[in-house]
C-alpha cells in the first residue's frame, strides 16, 4: 500500500505511467532498460534507485523477476505490452455456437445442482 504522498512522488517520475495506492505501472522503456541493466550486473535495488523509484525491496525484486520471465519468453516486445492480469484461468474460447451452447448448458446444470445442495444444507441447519 502506498500513501498519498508516495503516489504523488511516484507519478512525478518519468518511468511511471500510472500509480494508485495499490499498484504502480511502469512504462515499457523502463522495463526493458531495467532487465538489460540486471543482465549487465546491476542489482534490482540499484536499478530502481538510479531511476529515482524508492519502494520496498521485495516489490522491486518481484517486478524484475516477472519482467525477466516475460523478456525470456517474449523478448522486449513482450515487455512493451501490458502483462498484468494474464495469470489465472484462461478465457473460454468456443469453436462455434454449438460448443458455446453445450458449455452454457453444462454451467447451468452445475449451478442448479449447487443451488439444490445449498437449499438442502440450509434445511439441515
Amino acid at each position: 500500500m502506498y500513501t498519498l504522498k508516495q503516489v504523488k512522488e511516484l507519478l512525478k517520475n518519468k518511468y511511471v505511467d500510472s500509480c494508485s495506492s495499490k499498484s504502480i505501472t511502469y512504462n515499457k522503456d523502463f522495463k526493458i532498460k531495467a532487465v538489460k541493466q540486471y543482465y549487465a550486473g546491476y542489482t534490482p535495488k540499484m536499478i530502481f534507485e538510479q531511476a529515482g523509484i524508492n519502494i520496498d525491496k521485495k516489490i522491486i525484486r518481484d517486478c524484475l523477476k516477472r519482467w525477466r520471465k516475460i523478456y525470456r519468453q517474449k523478448g522486449a516486445e513482450g515487455l512493451a505490452k501490458d502483462n498484468r492480469g494474464v495469470q489465472g484461468r484462461p478465457k473460454t474460447n468456443h469453436k462455434d455456437d454449438k460448443d458455446k451452447i453445450r458449455y452454457l448448458e453444462t454451467k447451468i446444470a452445475y449451478l442448479e445442482e449447487e443451488t439444490r445442495l445449498l437449499k438442502k444444507k440450509k434445511k439441515i441447519i
